[in-house]
């Protein structure tokens, strides 16, 4: 294939529209629900994953910021530190507008609820390979024939 954007297009190599998805996370207890838009993995992503490779930020944290965005596909954190440190608190904003202030990290349970959505976004369509018939070291001809092998060692 010639690298022209009309065969990447047609070979599926760009990553579409985000996928709408329904989340739900417990909070102090009290059961929250929303509906989230998920951008398949891609460039963005794979940005994030050398960034935090190279130790500028959290991978996880990069992660979501990545693939977490509006119904138009624009990011909802502008950066992982909204994932980890929070978005700078606005109130202190108002008052202050040099202000460094942030509101606090991401809700683990609204983390892993946004991780499960980005998890079934990206494995959507795939296949997992289904467990083996025969036992790993087993002959599938003798397994077929019903022969079976003793476990008992052979006798001198």
């Amino acid at each position: 294939m010639k690298l022209t954007l009309d065969a990447l297009k047609s070979a599926g190599a760009f990553t579409g529209r985000p996928v709408e998805k329904e989340i739900s996370w417990l909070q102090e207890g009290t059961k929250y629900t929303a509906t989230v838009y998920v951008r398949p993995l891609g460039y963005q992503t794979a940005v994030n994953d050398v960034l935090s490779f190279n130790g500028k930020h959290d991978t996880i944290a990069g992660k979501i910021a990545a693939s977490i965005c509006d119904e138009h596909g624009y990011p909802v954190f502008s950066s992982p530190l909204d994932i980890t440190h929070g978005p700078i608190d606005p109130a202190e904003l108002e008052k202050d507008p040099k202000t460094t202030q942030r509101l606090g990290s991401l809700d683990g349970a609204l983390s892993v609820a946004l991780l499960l959505a980005i998890q079934e976004v990206n494995d959507l369509g795939k296949t997992k390979s289904s467990p083996s018939e025969t036992k790993p070291g087993t002959n599938s001809s003798s397994s077929e024939s019903g022969a079976r092998r003793s476990r008992r060692p052979k006798k001198p």
